[in-house]
This record gives C-alpha cells, sequence and structure tokens, in this order.
C-alpha cells in the first residue's frame, strides 16, 4: 500500500485550520506548493517519467539521476522565465544563505585597487558591510542610520560611486521595514543586490542588477537554498588573491550548481513556488496583490492613535509591516496585543528586538485574508484599549 502524504496532509492539517503566519522566515508557502511537495517526499517522479529513480521520495534520489536533473533545469528556466532573470546572466543555486554572499560577493567581485561602495538600510546591509570590510577596502556612501533606518537613502551622485568595484543594496529590510521603490540605474558601476525578501513580489528591472541573491526562505521556498544571478561578463573577471574553490562563482557556473551536492529537496520546493507563481499570473499578478495587502495595513497604521509605523511614507515595505504601539504602557500594551493576536489566530507578529513593537510579513504567498482578519483585529483591539 503506498502511504499519500498529500491526502495525509489534506486530512490531518487542512490548510483553512492553520493559523495566519507572519513570521518573516523561514515564511508562510502556498497550499498547492504543500500538497505537490508532500507528494513527492513519497513518490518524486513525475507523468511519464519510468526510472527507477522516479518511484523514489526526494529526499532520497540521487542529484545526479535524470529525475532530478529534469527538476533542476526547469528551476533554472523558471528563474528566467517567472523572475525575469535576464539570459545574459548565470543562475546559481548555491548553499549557505545570504550571509554566505556577504562574503562571497567581495571576495569575487572586487578589483584590485578599487573599494567595494556600500548603501547602509539596516541590519542585513550592515552585515554585508561589516563582512567586505574585513576583506578589503570599502566605503559606505549613503545610510539611513541616524534615522533608526526608517527610510531609505536617496541615491547618491554617481561621482562617489563610479569608481567602485560594485555598489551594494538590500532591496526590503525586513526588520526595519523599508524597501526600494524600484531597482536602481548605477550606469558602469555593477550593481549588486540582496534581494532575499522581496524577489519576485513583483516585476522588477533585473537588467540592471549585475549580481542579486536571495535566501529562498522568504518568497521561494524553504531555508537552504540561496539563489544567485550573475552577469556572465562578471564571472569572467578574474578574482584578486585566493579564493577558496568552493566560494568561486566560477566553480558552480561551470557545473551547473552541482559541484557539491546541492539542496535537491530545497530546489525541488523553489521549482514548485516558481511554477506557483506563473500560475498566479506572474509577479505583475502577485506584486497587484501585494500592494493591496500592504496598503490595508498602511491605512489602519495612518489612522490611529495607537499604532505608529516606523518606515516612513515613500519607503514603505510591502512585504515587512512594521509599527510600534504608543501610550502610557506601550510594552505592556503590545505584549497584550500579541497574546491576543495569538490567540485569534494570528501568528509571528513580534516584531525584531532592534525596532520592537510588531512586524506582519505578508510575503507572495500571503492570503489577503490574513490581512483583512489582522486589521480587523487591530482596529478592535485599538477600540477597547
Amino acid at each position: 500500500m503506498t502511504f499519500d502524504f498529500a491526502r495525509e496532509i489534506r486530512a490531518n492539517a487542512p490548510m483553512t485550520a492553520r493559523p495566519f503566519n507572519f513570521s518573516a522566515g523561514p515564511a508562510i508557502l502556498p497550499a498547492p506548493v504543500f500538497e505537490r511537495t508532500a507528494a513527492a517526499i513519497g513518490t518524486v517522479g513525475s507523468a511519464g517519467d519510468t526510472s527507477l529513480e522516479a518511484k523514489l521520495s526526494i529526499l532520497e534520489i540521487s542529484h545526479r539521476s535524470k529525475t532530478y536533473d529534469a527538476i533542476h533545469e526547469e528551476a533554472i528556466s523558471l528563474c528566467h522565465e517567472v523572475l525575469g532573470v535576464p539570459k545574459g546572466h548565470r543562475v546559481l543555486l548555491l548553499q549557505g544563505g545570504a550571509s554566505l554572499q556577504f562574503a562571497m560577493v567581495p571576495m569575487n567581485l572586487r578589483r584590485a585597487d578599487k573599494a567595494a561602495a556600500y548603501i547602509d538600510t539596516g541590519a542585513w546591509s550592515t552585515k554585508a558591510i561589516k563582512e567586505s570590510r574585513g576583506l578589503g577596502a570599502t566605503e559606505v556612501v549613503a545610510s539611513s542610520a541616524k534615522s533608526g533606518h526608517d527610510h531609505i537613502p536617496a541615491l547618491p551622485d554617481r561621482s562617489s560611486y563610479a569608481d567602485a568595484s560594485y555598489l551594494h543594496i538590500t532591496s526590503n529590510n525586513t526588520i526595519y521595514g523599508t524597501e526600494w521603490d524600484e531597482i536602481p540605474d548605477t550606469g558602469d558601476t555593477p550593481l549588486v543586490v540582496d534581494m532575499s525578501s522581496n524577489i519576485g513580489a513583483r516585476p522588477m528591472a533585473l537588467d540592471r542588477v549585475a549580481l542579486g541573491y536571495a535566501g529562498a526562505q522568504k518568497n521561494l521556498g524553504p531555508s537552504g537554498v540561496t539563489l544567485v544571478f550573475i552577469r556572465e561578463d562578471l564571472l569572467e573577471q578574474e578574482a584578486v588573491g585566493h579564493v577558496p574553490t568552493i566560494l568561486r562563482y566560477t566553480t558552480h557556473a561551470a557545473k551547473n550548481s552541482l559541484f557539491n551536492t546541492p539542496n535537491t529537496f530545497g530546489i525541488m520546493v523553489l521549482r514548485n513556488v516558481l511554477d506557483w507563481v506563473r500560475g498566479e499570473g506572474g509577479p505583475a499578478v502577485v506584486g497587484d496583490r501585494n500592494g493591496r495587502k500592504s496598503q490595508m495595513l498602511y491605512e489602519v497604521l495612518d489612522g490611529s492613535t495607537l499604532y505608529s509605523a516606523h518606515a516612513k511614507p515613500g519607503s514603505r515595505s510591502t512585504m515587512n509591516v512594521t509599527w510600534t504601539l504608543t501610550g502610557d504602557d506601550p510594552d505592556g500594551q503590545t505584549k497584550r496585543f500579541l497574546a491576543e493576536a495569538a490567540a485569534a489566530g494570528l501568528s509571528g507578529l513580534k516584531g525584531h528586538r532592534d525596532v520592537g513593537g510588531c512586524r506582519a510579513s505578508i510575503y507572495n504567498a500571503f492570503p489577503e485574508a490574513g490581512v483583512t482578519a489582522l486589521c480587523e483585529f487591530m482596529r478592535e483591539f485599538e477600540r477597547t484599549a
């Protein structure tokens, strides 16, 4: 008798009975992705695949098998088709999270006698800057630190980074709730973008990005997979100094991300998520929905005397909405808010310790119904506070 994992998920944990998951990551996944993935844990093969590997679980087949190879290639193809990664960029499916990219980027892209340039918009860009400084000359050409990272600073004049090896930005800031409204044009200076928390959230000008990277666990899949896409001409540049083999982009590009055993399960889920985004209508349709979701929350915040949004208008994230509570006892109010929200089935709303308060992470897979429920709860909580 074959065990039906998808059937068991439906029977024992129906999606309609689940709490609304506002976690910043690992984050919510679409219900159809759960079912498709659960089936592959039992039997990975698709219709028409008659190989022996197709009768096994995704958790146990070889990354060298034809069955897995089809999954791997489809995942890469969907990165181009769905996310809009230009054909002139190589797609790499790596491990180590975005944090490893903080080191790999300067190791591979810094040029001799040219500093790396960064724009500091919060915790993750700050970590990237620290890693870069440990490896060579690094300049911060703009920062929002003095105002508590409550906005995206204006892109500085190109003269401030024209001679840099590259300019690095973080497109969305999960902790502070700020987001670049568009990918900036940096001219001849290669632009590097940490897109971990808003990749695929709307159509983006990825042709402006020389190297982009994203941990999968927010909009692309589970933790353990990192998408990197890099322009072909950057792969041809020789790194300055010794770079360990496994930390070279050229190593992974030459082996199509199969230099070492990849996260086969995570890459399959990434494939499933991108296929779901395509079925939803792509980033344009998903982006419209994301805009509606975030607008609902910001309208509650801006119309309130109890809640105060952290991010300034014009820099507000559509992925991570952050706010604090005001009054004589904001900490007490926040604790009561979070406790009552959890009791109402609203999970993961506690803000990051650097900001405090609350945070609603409403990535691509998060349903509008969940945002509506949160808004209703917030209004009622304020009415009775």
